[in-house]
């Protein structure tokens, strides 16, 4: 079942890459009396997700920060150093939480698979984007396939 709005977002565990290595982030932890962007997308380095995708993202940070938003989260169905990587070629620094779902555990528990199998990529999350204040999901926009439009960063500033 796909997780709709008014939803509190299910247990999961993230992996992200702190000073000292790979560390877990569970979404209590990234959402407990915050507000926070997140978005989802196929895989790190792909091509929408590399050159429109991410990079809005981390362009428009400050108007999100501006805006009430505590945290900027970026999902993939990627391992946390893939994770990691993308992340310094994309130069996002501090605007952008890059958090490895590498099982697919978050993904799957949300509704938001989609099978990659014909690009030889597996089991891969749908692109989409969600506000999420307090554990719950205020807005969600879920891309249909091939498309990118209502995940985009502008679409979801204006939904702040």
């Amino acid at each position: 079942m796909t997780i709709k709005v008014g939803d509190k977002l299910p247990d999961a565990t993230f992996m992200t890459f702190g000073s000292e290595g790979p560390k877990p982030i569970t979404v209590d932890e990234l959402t407990k009396g915050k507000t926070v962007a997140l978005f989802a997308l196929p895989g790190a380095f792909t091509p929408t997700c590399s050159a429109k995708h991410l990079p809005g993202f981390k362009e428009k940070a400050a108007e999100f920060r501006a805006k009430g938003v505590d945290t900027i989260a970026c999902v993939s169905v990627n391992d946390v150093f893939v994770m990691k990587a993308w992340g310094a070629d994309q130069g996002v620094g501090d605007d952008v939480l890059m958090l490895a779902d590498g099982n697919g555990d978050f993904t799957k528990a949300v509704g938001l698979e989609m099978d990659g199998s014909k690009f030889g990529m597996g089991t891969r999350s749908q692109r989409y984007s969600m506000v999420v204040k307090d554990g719950v999901v205020e807005t969600l926009n879920v891309e249909q396939g091939g498309e990118f439009k209502v995940s985009s960063a502008e679409y979801m500033l204006a939904q702040v």
